[in-house]
């Protein structure tokens, strides 16, 4: 998840500041800056329910954990991840590859989605694509949130690392739910700017901070602040006077 967003935030930022500083762009790097978002936009979805299943199992099935995931599965995981989101946007490059002309690649155009997959038949592919995915991922969340919540009512032991999962699944449907706002906000962004027509640039500038910054400050949140270690060290150093003897009390001879 972290790999994934890492490469989605810096293919978004380089689109996003290379519309500004030179407007057009050449359409094959334009085109392979534009895949490549894709891929990882909607990887976030599969990734979301990838873990979740992982934490239903880790719960729901603690001794079949071990055996089910295990190294060798989750690369196995990770690629079919990439393929399935990956394959539908490959068929639409294949597309424009038969149906554009050779000195349509070697132009400039303005980086948009739009103006490179310009068929509507693609449109209506890629709004298919992504009610199949979404609604997948949704109903996995919906499935493992409350077969751990009945696990942990159930059973005696194990309560806390059960809830803990429980509010990692409900940290997922949040990311989820803000993940979805990349599928309206084409939408959203028109009608601000028949509302707004002088505004442009503003409303371009809070839906790319909206809809594809803030969902990817969640995962830091979910797998570094809520880790006790984690939080244990980040509150010595931000908010103690002291934190160099405590370092040093804590840190094995060793390690010094």
């Amino acid at each position: 998840m972290v790999i994934n967003d890492a490469i989605q935030l810096t293919v978004i930022v380089t689109l996003f500041v290379s519309s500004y500083i030179f407007y057009k762009i050449n359409v094959s790097f334009c085109c392979l800056l534009i895949l490549v978002a894709v891929f990882t936009t909607r990887n976030t979805l599969v990734n979301l329910a990838s873990m979740a299943i992982e934490r239903y199992i880790a719960i729901c099935k603690p001794l079949r954990h071990s055996q089910i995931c295990t190294v060798r599965k989750t690369y196995m995981v990770i690629g079919m991840i990439w393929f399935l989101c990956a394959a539908p946007d490959i068929t639409d490059l294949f597309v424009i590859l038969a149906t554009e002309s050779l000195s349509f690649f070697h132009g400039s155009v303005s980086c948009l989605r739009q103006n490179l997959f310009k068929d509507p038949i693609l449109l209506h592919k890629r709004q298919a694509f992504d009610i199949i995915y979404f609604s997948l991922v949704f109903l996995t969340l919906i499935f493992t949130y409350f077969r751990i919540l009945f696990a942990t009512r159930a059973v005696a032991t194990e309560k806390m690392s059960a809830q803990r999962a429980r509010n990692t699944v409900l940290l997922h449907g949040l990311q989820l739910s803000m993940c979805l706002l990349s599928y309206i906000s084409p939408s959203v962004q028109l009608l601000l700017n028949l509302i707004f027509p002088g505004q442009i640039r503003e409303i371009r500038f809070a839906n790319y901070l909206i809809v594809y910054i803030l969902p990817r400050f969640l995962s830091p949140i979910i797998y570094g602040v809520r880790d006790k270690k984690f939080r244990k060290y980040f509150k010595m150093y931000l908010l103690s006077n002291r934190c160099s003897e405590k370092l040093k009390k804590v840190t094995p001879k060793h390690e010094q």
